[in-house]
């Protein structure tokens, strides 16, 4: 008989899962909301896998009952949720009552099922008459966010005990306004540098009304991290490595936590960041505010050579083709745990760390009523397990948000991905708990792991 080994987590460890208000709520043309970005996005053909959008997505707007009854009935006792922008202020100083009363009825049903809300008050869904003035790209949005903050925390300040400021600043401001990949679809780096420092400072905003309100909850930002490998030790290889690294990690970290752009990444970009003219006097210290705590979205590494072309990095990522997610994205957990203890090491030091998201998509079917997603049961238990080890050595990691609850619409993938932890026919709206939600569900209850001692060894060190 094969020996299990358990792995205990802290008392007071918060089990947690993630879902987005673009992603899942649907109702695009009901209760005064107005337009997105990515409503004008995915309209635009080829932008999105077979055309999809959002405006029906899991019509969470609708079935939200249904929803917050199956995230309490699987055990969470925490529910991280976006609001939308375009719900809230639909018109220069235009503030929508109905858009409020929707997440007033929604925080109802999260308060009697006994869940802690988290709060983003950013997950991408930029108003389209925000955009059409330039976006992130413009000042101005600084105010026009400043508005919906406050509206947001005026509103909701004494039932929201977690607040997030931004999810992902990285995706927003590079894919969105660099690659093109996101909404708006723009590819221009200046661009791109320019939306980051607004984001950034927005987060800064956000953490001043929280002051200024007097609110007793807690605060802080969602950055998307990997640990970066060079795929090789040659010189070039391990440059290369630390350009990602500084794009993608310290172009985000280092402002919020030292009050500072990384020296090297500012030298490289040169032109592209055109003298970093859209930093103006005191914006460095209005980001430097790390608030309350870290959220960190992993889902794998990067391993990077050096490339001989005109890409801004001159960097490319040397793709695997074992194990990977449906995303084709390289299953590593023990990178997670390396990343956690370098952002502690580098960055955060004392202050608590929150895993705001963590998941895998994966090809799943539903076959007479039962989704068999060992894999994904699988993704998740090993980055658990590096989360264990870390909080073993004193990590200061507080919770764990999976994602994402639901399959929903996952940007420019369309509905093709399915990252939900419950399965959703998007003709019925039909939900179905996955059996990864069944599993986890018995985890949260032990409030620990269970595995084999030989899953235990090869969890020890898989790089």
């Amino acid at each position: 008989m094969m020996n299990k080994q358990v792995l205990p987590f802290p008392a007071d460890f918060m089990w947690g899962t993630s879902t987005s208000s673009y992603q899942i709520e649907g109702a695009a043309n009901e209760g005064g909301r107005v337009p997105s970005v990515w409503d004008t996005f995915s309209r635009v053909p080829g932008k999105v896998v077979d055309g999809d959008h959002g405006d029906i997505a899991c019509d969470h707007y609708h079935r939200y009952p249904e929803d917050i009854a199956l995230i309490q009935k699987l055990g969470f006792k925490h529910y991280r949720f976006s609001i939308a922008w375009p719900r809230i202020i639909t018109a220069p100083g235009v503030i929508n009552e109905e858009g409020l009363a929707f997440y007033e009825r929604l925080l109802d049903e999260v308060e009697q099922a006994g869940l802690i809300p988290m709060v983003t008050m950013y997950h991408w869904d930029l108003p389209q008459w925000i955009e059409d003035k330039g976006g992130w790209t413009n000042r101005a949005v600084l105010e026009q966010f400043r508005e919906y903050a406050s509206v947001v925390m005026e509103r909701f300040g004494s039932r929201v005990g977690w607040w997030n400021t931004i999810n992902e600043p990285y995706c927003a401001s590079i894919l969105g306004y660099g690659t093109g990949d996101h909404a708006p679809g723009h590819q221009n780096w200046y661009e791109a540098f320019t939306a980051a420092h607004h984001l950034l400072l927005s987060h800064g905003i956000a953490m001043e009304l929280h002051r200024e309100k007097g609110l007793s909850s807690q605060i802080g930002i969602t950055l998307n991290m990997e640990y970066v490998d060079p795929a090789s030790d040659a010189p070039q290889d391990v440059a290369a490595a630390a350009r990602r690294d500084g794009f993608l990690n310290r172009w985000f970290a280092e402002p919020i936590f030292h009050g500072r752009y990384p020296q090297d990444m500012v030298e490289w970009y040169g032109d592209q960041a055109q003298g970093m003219d859209f930093v103006h006097e005191g914006d460095l210290e209005r980001i430097h505010q790390p608030g309350d705590f870290l959220g960190i979205n992993y889902y794998a590494r990067s391993v990077i050579k050096a490339a001989s072309d005109h890409s801004l990095l001159q960097a490319e990522q040397v793709l695997f083709t074992e194990p990977v997610t449906d995303m084709g994205w390289e299953i590593h957990p023990d990178s997670l745990y390396r990343l956690l203890t370098r952002v502690q090491r580098d960055f955060t030091q004392g202050l608590p760390i929150l895993i705001t998201e963590n998941g895998a998509a994966m090809k799943d079917e539903l076959e007479h009523g039962v989704v068999k997603d060992e894999s994904r049961r699988q993704y998740i238990q090993d980055h658990l397990v590096a989360c264990h080890r870390f909080i073993q050595e004193g990590g200061q990691l507080h919770g764990y948000y999976l994602w994402s609850f639901l399959d929903n619409f996952e940007w420019a993938f369309g509905y093709s991905k399915r990252f939900g932890i419950v399965y959703v026919d998007y003709t019925t709206q039909e939900r179905t708990p996955k059996e990864s939600a069944k599993w986890i569900s018995k985890v949260i209850q032990a409030n620990s792991l269970e595995i084999s001692e030989t899953e235990a060894v090869s969890n020890v060190e898989t790089r």
